[in-house]
């Protein structure tokens, strides 16, 4: 599959914007300065438990979550997530689509940490 996969890419290989880290890459990469960690799932999933310091903006209310990350800072890198890592793959290209130059994704999302 790695060579179809070098030959074709998916979206997120495609894209050098977009990174897709494993939860120990990306747990060492928040601790770092200028890191901006949103949550992307619904006010619920994340009252029930998230990553320290994340900033919830909900993915599928769509209207405030582009009026939300359009206060972020487009130069600073971008953590996202969500549960599984479906709705933060989504997040991360309308992310990009918006200008932002460093988005680094949680492999597998929430569940995964």
């Amino acid at each position: 599959m790695s060579f179809l996969s070098s030959l074709f890419g998916s979206n997120a290989q495609k894209n050098d914007t977009i990174k897709i880290l494993d939860p120990s890459a990306f747990k060492t990469a928040i601790h770092s300065k200028d890191v901006q960690l949103v949550d992307v799932r619904t006010p619920n999933e994340f009252n029930g438990g998230h990553i320290e310091n994340a900033v919830n903006i909900d993915f599928f209310n769509q209207s405030d979550f582009i009026s939300a990350v359009k206060k972020l800072d487009k130069e600073k890198p971008v953590y996202v997530y969500c549960r599984s890592g479906n709705r933060s793959q989504k997040a991360a290209h309308q992310l990009d689509s918006l200008g932002f130059k460093k988005i680094f994704d949680l492999k597998g999302g929430y569940l995964n940490w």
